[in-house]
This record gives C-alpha cells, structure tokens and sequence, in this order.
C-alpha cells in the first residue's frame, strides 16, 4: 500500500529486484560473471572425473576415494588461513585472482596426468584454489555492498555461479555425445577457467580494508551472533552429506546415467532460479528467517528422499532442493558478513566455509556408512534430523539476542 506524504505525493512503489541489480557496485556483478565462467569449468570436469580416473588411468576406485578426499580436505582446510591472511594485508583481490589461477592450472595438469598420483596433484591445485579464494572474494563482495543490499549482492553471486553449473553438465553431455576424448574435453574446460581469471583482472577493483594488526592466530570473532550462526552451520553440515548420494538414490531406482545427469541439472536450474529472488527477500525479512526457512525445507526434502520409491517423486524433490539450498547458500553469507566487523570478514567467512566444509566430510562418513549398514533411507533421515535441529538452534539465537540477531547495519 502507497502512503501520501507531505507534499500530497505518494511514495514511490520499491524497485524491482532487477532495478536493485543493476544498482549494485560493478565489483558484484563482475565477481558473479568470474564465478560463472569458474564453476562452468569446473563442473565441464567434475561429473567425468570418477569415469576418466577408473577407465583412462585404470586406477581403482579406492585411488579415487583417496583423491576426492584429499582434495575436498585441502578446499575446507585453507579456507580460513587464506581468510584471515586477507584480514592481515588489508586486500582481497589478489587471493580471488590467484585461488582462479590456481583452478585453472589444476585443470591443465587433470588433462596432461598420466598416473592416478598426478591426477590427485592436478585435484590438489585446484581446490587449493578454491580454498585460496572463497573467504577474500567474499568478503570483496561485503566490502562492496551496503548491508541492506547484501543478501541480493550474494543471491546473484549463487545464481550466477549455479548458471555455471547448469551449463558444464551439459556442455560435458555434449562433448561425450560427439565422442570427444575425455583428456581433451577437460583441456576445453581450461578456457572457462582462464577467462574466470581474465573478468577478474581486467573488471574488479579492490576494496581494501583496514589491515588487522598484532600476529595471525586461529580465534574465534567476539560477535555472540556469529558464533550462535557457527553452531548451527555445523549442525547443518554433520548431516549435509554429499549430492552424490542424491545421485546414488535415483541409480538405486533404476535411472540411467543421463537421466541423473539430467535430475542434477534440474537441481541447478531451481537453485539458480531461486537465488536471487531469495537474496532479495532477505533484504526484506532478514536473513536468518530466510537460513531458517531454508533449513525447515532441507528437513522436509531429504524426509522426502528417504520415503521415495520411484522416480517420479524425485523431479519435484531435486528442485525443492534446490530452493532449500538458494534458502541458506547466499543468505548465510550475507547473514555472517553482518554480524562480524568489515576488519574480520576474510577471517569470520574463511572459520564458517572451514568449520562447514569439515562437518560436511564427517557428514559423507557418516552418510556413508548409514547407507551401507542399515539403508539409504537412514542417510536421508539423519540429514533431515540435523536440518531441523539447526533450524532449533537458529530460532534459540533470535530470542537470545533480539530481534535483530545481534546483527549490525
């Protein structure tokens, strides 16, 4: 509703989500297009991997069980470090370039390995590389947004990046259709990744910050709020177990490769879909109802998959899961660069992305071994019982610090 103001005008109607896009600083936009070109690369590779690793080098797959742990431990672990080295140099855009660059070289060596053990290196790189970036490119996003602006700045960086992760599947689709080589197709996903770099050099500038003074050690950031945001990530993240075994439970009910190619794609597209609308809502309602209502969603969609027995569930499932992830992805950014100062944000983010990405391999773990002794149905049950219970601890930090979450504005 319009209400009249002094002058006997009214006052004008809220811009569109659109509108507030494209007032956002050129720093947002550009990160967004260098997460789509990175995450374009990145998923060209990543749905081929296990196939090039078993069929093309021979390797077992416990060669590639070590590999995939070994590489998504070295992305969780470096985060923070990374993150609070940014704090103390005061800059952030020469750990994005360099995490890209170093993405982009992973891939070169993936292409060129021979043996299993140089294909774990090529892996290794290219989640040093994504350790190196996401807490300072995330934080040059906060530094370049106002806070009322933050959720849509974060929902269009998760929609970009995700359209990235629609276009690779595909792209990889296409290339195995035509019969192209697997060594070559990852060699095309270099160029994605060096054009990532490119967008970044050529169209960000940096934002620096105040540098932090004293001797970099590992400690927590005195904000209560974000240290009640913290538990209740982990929470989330012990029973957030891979999206292959979403993959895995729809092999289970009888679909074919591309038909779970496809099903992935699908989650991709809500998820893209949905993040920007989402980062804008929380703008207006907050982030932490939004986090919540993304958490509530995740319980309900992984009780979901547990109960499935055919694949028709699974299409409204795969989508409802990728709104539940639009729900927490973006908005939890926004969420945690409010609640700590703009000096502590490469550290505050790197600690979340490191805590979350160490609670998610205990997560695979355990999923894993729920699913193996008593049924797939249990690693979908305990996934949905951890979501709900970090949504428990979510509405236990709203009424311990106010209605403002003990966020500053």
């Amino acid at each position: 509703m319009s209400v009249s103001t002094g002058t006997g005008q009214r006052n004008a109607t809220p811009p569109s989500t659109l509108a507030r896009v494209r007032h956002l600083d050129p720093n947002v936009r550009s990160l967004g297009l260098v997460s789509f070109f990175a995450d374009f690369s990145s998923e060209i590779v990543y749905p081929l991997f296990p196939l090039f690793v078993t069929t093309v080098l021979g390797a077992p797959a416990a060669a590639l069980g070590v590999i995939e742990g070994i590489a998504e431990a070295t992305a969780s672990i470096t985060k923070y470090p990374f993150g609070q080295w940014s704090d103390f140099t005061g800059r952030r855009r020469v750990f994005a370039a360099g995490g890209y660059g170093l993405a982009s070289i992973g891939k070169v060596l993936l292409a060129l390995a021979f043996t299993w053990p140089l294909a774990l290196f090529g892996r290794f790189v290219d989640r040093l590389g994504k350790g190196m970036r996401s807490a300072p490119r995330d934080a040059l996003i906060a530094a370049s947004t106002r806070p009322e602006e933050r959720g849509l700045a974060f929902g269009l960086h998760r929609a970009l990046d995700t359209l990235g992760a629609v276009a690779g599947p595909l792209i990889a689709l296409l290339l195995i259709k035509l019969q192209i080589p697997l060594r070559w197709i990852f060699a095309t996903a270099v160029v994605p990744g060096v054009i990532s770099v490119g967008v970044l050099l050529w169209s960000v500038r940096e934002r620096r910050a105040q540098p932090a003074r004293g001797v970099p050690r590992p400690r927590l950031p005195r904000s209560p709020a974000f240290r009640w945001l913290l538990v209740s990530a982990l929470v989330f993240g012990v029973g957030n177990s891979s999206d292959m075994f979403l993959l895995l439970k729809a092999q289970h009910l009888g679909i074919g490769a591309a038909g779970v190619l496809l099903l992935y794609v699908l989650y991709n597209v809500a998820y893209s879909a949905f993040s920007l609308p989402a980062g804008s809502l929380s703008d207006r309602l907050g982030q932490l109802p939004l986090v919540f209502a993304g958490y509530l969603v995740f319980a309900i969609v992984y009780t979901g998959f547990a109960a499935a027995d055919s694949w028709l569930p699974l299409l409204a499932l795969f989508a409802s899961y990728g709104i539940a992830i639009a729900a927490t992805e973006g908005t939890s950014k926004a969420l945690i660069s409010r609640a700590i100062p703009a000096a502590e944000h490469g550290s505050g983010l790197g600690l979340y992305y490191t805590a979350s990405g160490l609670a998610s391999l205990a997560a695979n773990s355990l999923g894993g071994a729920l699913w193996s002794a008593v049924g797939p149905w249990a690693t979908f049950v305990y996934g949905a019982a951890c979501a709900a219970l970090a949504a428990l601890v979510l509405l236990a930090a709203q009424r311990r610090l106010g209605t403002s979450g003990g966020l500053a504005d």
